[in-house]
């Protein structure tokens, strides 16, 4: 499992993901977005299921690949390791 900077750090990386287009996807301020990525902030528990959600609607493999490195598996997925 990875942090969760580290982890949507990587999924933006891996998918050509701006941060910007995070931040519009989420309606969240820019500085909020780049301090979980630079690992300043993480976000709270309960804004793990929005990251997901606005990855989603970019790109669906994204939001699946964060859930694995995030939580080293998806949720009531058996194909996950």
């Amino acid at each position: 499992m990875a942090s969760t900077g580290k982890a949507l750090r990587q999924v933006l990386a891996t998918y050509r993901i701006s941060q910007n287009r995070l931040v519009v996807a989420m309606g969240l301020g820019r500085s909020t977005i780049n301090h979980w990525v630079n690992e300043i902030s993480d976000p709270l528990a309960d804004a793990i299921p929005d990251v997901v959600a606005a990855l989603e609607t970019v790109t669906p493999a994204a939001a699946r690949e964060f859930l694995v490195l995030y939580l080293g598996h998806i949720p009531g997925d058996d194909a996950t390791p």
